[in-house]
């Protein structure tokens, strides 16, 4: 496997320079594209001066396209240049340039073609490839390649460097028994492998792109076809979040058009957003993804807290959709709700109860799924309807004289002056404000938590009365301004059962005939009563309608609550998906009704996707981030909480031990001091970031035990952690993490598996089973 020439550092800066030069002449033929685009710009700014529709369309695509160039080329990229592979000869001259996965000719060992691979493509003048861009069919070979299926590739070779200065090179040699030559010499190996050499990377504050380090069955995923839904789980470590972001990319460089509607990257919290925002830039994509936190999805909403585990389960629980039906009709109820209604036309006195009231709500109803807010004008209608009847009660000898004619201008009399709310003292418009006033999703929840008898009704044979109790406590607090992150989707979900309120009407445009003519439209009360039925139509079907992204990726998707999930699914009526999540680290505890849930949503609700998506399905099975050391402490406790799990294989090893301290978890001071010399030790050992990872009640004091060491030392709770790595790891009473909810020990999995190179466990005395100073939680 290894090279046929020594490894040393001549041979090492023999190499560099070998790429250093091929380097230069990308940039120089950068420079050369970028006066190009300059130069486009300018002649497009000339057009201006020429009038002709014609030309201003050609002049406002060549500027367009042209700014879009010059931006991409601008780019500051790490590693522009990174990869290179040398192809041998192939069987069949159709296989130039794809991935074959039959061996080349083992008689021939020259290598006929090589390769550099890069962020974005560069041609030379003669339109050659100086730069294969990474997501084209032709760079393939680079990530699908391995020593069993090596296909035409003979090396590998990742190229590190910034700016335009190659930093080092880094082989690994696919087909060592052809002994291949290039050039007519042998061809050199440098390093000890790629991947190992990026692995030992220190971590920063944010993700870097893995696009000089994807593996093979990264590459699979990352290529797989965009129809329906991509299904992808993974232990710790595999990088399903890494393989998610560059098929967002990868995505887009395919068919740009067809994403132009937008990718939707879901994360679980906004510290994994502030982690991963920097890697699609780096690979060159901008704009058209969105990185959101499922706190965030909502605008105008942002997420500042966390339930308990009892108040999350219950919030999250698909049943939920049916109370906030119920209550985003009873909100309508409250102890300011009017009991009366009565007026005086034409020296009657008109009246309804409030048994008539209670009718009249129950006609608006019906069996409509109309939003509450948009079925206003429907109740102002037939409000009318019971005033008019009982108005023909009382005059009923007077009118039965009149004649149909007159009777339909008597009938628009009296609409035009009980119902014009500027009329007179407006009292009808007043009562109507009060009896159906226009809602907001955080009023329902407000006079939900205010009124325990209404929260009840809406409750009523769907939650216990203690889970009504928590719905109540946890929306008392969100009405003095506090947002949990399952608060959001419910906020959602009565965003969509209530509607914007109904726009105020428009006058009717006049036709210039009838103003040339002199006549105006004849209509009869029957034909306006049509037109705003079909309004009413209209606009529910407007506001149940949004703009759908065309792409939704959602990371972690195995913390998603049922509810969280039907927020996702209505900005994904026609998208297609990518999913990567790992059961073994779920906080959720029914993965049964998440996953009915999440079918739901991918098809587009029952009823309205037109049937079931296609699902495939991957599995990737390597932890790149933890060394053997670690992941064998992990591994304890995944036997644990998740039995069936297969864990992933880690793939090195460092030599250092997990270290295993006892403190007195219940005495602050002490704990935190001995937190704080714990990570102070562990910055002084590792190069990169250091994690504390504490219960959730624990993290805003944590924060201040380690504040002063610096930007390098985070605090987060054990729910912030999903998704994140760090160079070391402090986990800090793993019990406390383990009793936090009924996933506890799911949940203190994720925790233990955020270290690249250190671990130590601060643990409670009376949790050492023996001398080993393990805690008996980690104990095989």
């Amino acid at each position: 496997m290894r090279a046929h020439v020594p490894d040393d550092s001549s041979l090492r800066t023999r190499e560099t320079a070998v790429e250093q030069r091929h380097l230069d002449v990308v940039y120089q033929r950068l420079a050369e594209k970028l006066a190009e685009a300059e130069f486009i710009l300018e002649d497009a700014a000339k057009r201006a001066s020429v009038g002709t529709p014609g030309a201003l369309a050609e002049r406002d695509a060549q500027v367009y396209r042209a700014g879009a160039h010059l931006q991409r080329l601008n780019s500051e990229f790490e590693d522009f240049l990174f990869g290179r592979i040398d192809l041998q000869q192939p069987d069949r001259p159709e296989e130039d340039g794809i991935p074959s996965q039959t061996p080349a000719d083992p008689a021939d060992p020259r290598i006929a073609e090589t390769l550099h691979i890069g962020r974005i493509g560069v041609l030379d003048s003669e339109y050659g490839p100086l730069v294969i861009d990474w997501r084209a069919p032709a760079a393939a070979p680079f990530y699908r390649a391995t020593p069993l299926r090596p296909g035409r590739v003979v090396r590998r070779r990742v190229i590190r460097s910034r700016g335009r200065r190659v930093l080092g090179v880094e082989d690994d040699l696919l087909r060592p028994d052809l002994r291949p030559t290039l050039d007519g010499e042998e061809l050199p190996v440098v390093g000890d492998g790629a991947l190992m050499a990026t692995l030992g990377r220190a971590r920063s504050h944010t993700m870097r792109d893995i696009v000089s380090s994807i593996q093979a069955e990264q590459d699979e995923v990352i290529r797989a076809p965009a129809a329906g839904a991509t299904l992808v789980t993974g232990g710790p470590g595999t990088g399903k979040t890494a393989v998610a972001l560059h098929r967002a990319a990868y995505l887009l460089y395919q068919d740009r058009r067809r994403y132009a509607g937008g990718i939707l990257v879901v994360s679980p919290t906004p510290l994994l957003v502030s982690y991963t925002e920097g890697v699609l830039p780096s690979l060159g994509e901008e704009g058209q993804v969105a990185i959101r936190a499922v706190g965030s999805l909502v605008d105008g909403v942002e997420a500042n807290g966390y339930d308990s585990p009892e108040a999350a389960r219950v919030k999250g629980s698909a049943r939920l959709a049916q109370v906030l039906r119920r209550a985003a009709r009873l909100a309508l109820e409250g102890p300011e709700t009017p009991g009366e209604l009565r007026l005086t036309h034409r020296g009657e006195v008109l009246r309804l109860d409030g048994r008539a009231l209670a009718e009249v709500r129950r006609s608006v109803f019906g069996n409509s799924g109309t939003p509450v807010n948009l079925l206003r004008p429907r109740a102002r209608r037939l409000l009318l309807d019971a005033l008019w009847q009982r108005y023909t009660a009382l005059r009923g000898p007077a009118l039965s004289r009149l004649g149909r004619e007159d009777l339909q201008r008597e009938r628009e009399d009296f609409t035009d002056r009980i119902g014009d709310a500027d009329d007179g003292d407006g009292r009808f418009g007043a009562f109507l404000d009060a009896w159906w006033p226009p809602l907001t999703p955080r009023q329902v929840l407000t006079r939900m938590a205010a009124d325990r008898r209404l929260l009840s009704r809406a409750a009523r044979r769907i939650l216990t009365p203690a889970e009504t109790d928590l719905l109540a406590d946890s929306w008392k607090a969100a009405g003095e301004g506090r947002t949990t992150v399952a608060d959001v989707a419910l906020l959602d979900e009565l965003r969509v059962l209530l509607a914007e309120p109904a726009a105020p009407r428009t006058p009717r445009e006049v036709d210039p005939v009838d103003q040339l003519t002199g006549l105006d439209e004849v209509t009869t009360y029957a034909d306006r009563m049509s037109r705003m039925y079909e309004r009413e139509r209209r606009a529910a079907h407007e506001a149940a309608e949004r703009t759908d992204y065309a792409h939704i990726i959602v990371d972690e998707a195995q913390d998603l609550t049922p509810m969280q999930w039907r927020m996702i699914g209505r900005r994904a009526r026609s998208a297609t998906w990518t999913i990567v999540g790992d059961p073994a680290q779920s906080s959720w505890t029914d993965p049964a009704e998440a996953a009915a849930a999440m079918d739901e949503a991918i098809d587009g609700f029952t009823g309205r996707g037109g049937g079931r998506k296609p699902r495939r399905r991957f599995e990737l099975t390597t932890n790149y981030r933890n060394p053997k050391e670690i992941a064998e402490v992990a591994d304890v406790v995944l036997a644990r909480a998740y039995p069936e799990a297969v864990p992933p294989t880690a793939v090195r090893a460092t030599g250092v031990a997990p270290r295993f301290a006892a403190v007195a978890v219940e005495d602050d001071e002490r704990f935190g001091a001995a937190a704080r010399s714990e990570v102070a030790r562990l910055l002084e050992a590792v190069e990169g970031t250091v994690g504390l990872v504490v219960p959730m009640e624990r993290r805003e004091e944590a924060a201040r035990w380690i504040a002063g060491l610096g930007e390098r030392a985070v605090a987060l709770g054990s729910l912030e952690a999903k998704g994140l790595e760090y160079d070391a790891t402090v986990v800090a009473d793993p019990s406390g993490i383990a009793g936090e909810s009924e996933a506890g020990l799911r949940v203190l999995y994720v925790a233990l598996t955020r270290a690249t190179q250190r671990l130590t466990v601060l643990s409670g005395p009376l949790d050492l089973p023996d001398a080993t100073g393990r805690p008996a939680l980690l104990t095989p």
